[in-house]
């Protein structure tokens, strides 16, 4: 059997995989936009979300509860799967209080929309299993920070407690 010549077997084969390949690019109807051409206001509104999502964080994280709460609407709220607080200085006053045992975050990923921002992130501190991975989810209201929704395992910190 020689192999230099190809076989009508295998280009025929050859012939079928070229029919199912369809070529690269976008599907039919969906033309090619420059980013020039997408929408200024949307742009500006999610840099705007993003500013005001890192200036809270960056005082809320700095242990300054005062600056924090100013970017917190009056009707509030954080959940996460072990509490949920409706009240933004108790929030805040628990949030600083755990902040104290992290050694370190490392931010994996950071999404902004229209009004919200997801954040997944590495936490490093002297909890079970010294790492959680920690999704935090806002949702922003008149300019403020409406509420935040944190998502973890928590099935360690479960554990540890019952």
């Amino acid at each position: 059997m020689s192999f230099s010549g190809g076989s009508s077997y295998s280009s025929g084969r050859a012939a079928r995989a070229a029919r199912k390949l369809e070529p690269a690019g976008r599907p039919p109807g969906r033309a090619s936009r420059r980013v020039e051409d997408a929408p200024e206001a949307r742009m500006t509104t999610h840099t705007q979300t993003r500013q005001l999502v890192s200036a809270y964080r960056e005082a809320r994280d700095a242990a300054d509860a005062q600056a924090a709460a100013r970017y917190l609407a009056p009707g509030f709220s954080f959940q996460s799967p072990l509490m949920r607080l409706d009240d933004p200085d108790l929030y805040l006053a628990s949030h600083i209080a755990f902040q104290k045992v992290v050694t370190r975050t490392d931010l994996i990923s950071e999404l902004y929309g229209e009004g919200e921002a997801t954040l997944l992130y590495e936490l490093h501190a002297p909890i079970p299993g010294e790492t959680q991975r920690t999704a935090e989810h806002f949702r922003l209201a008149g300019g403020k920070i409406a509420s935040i929704l944190l998502i973890f395992d928590a099935s360690v910190w479960r554990s540890d407690t019952g």
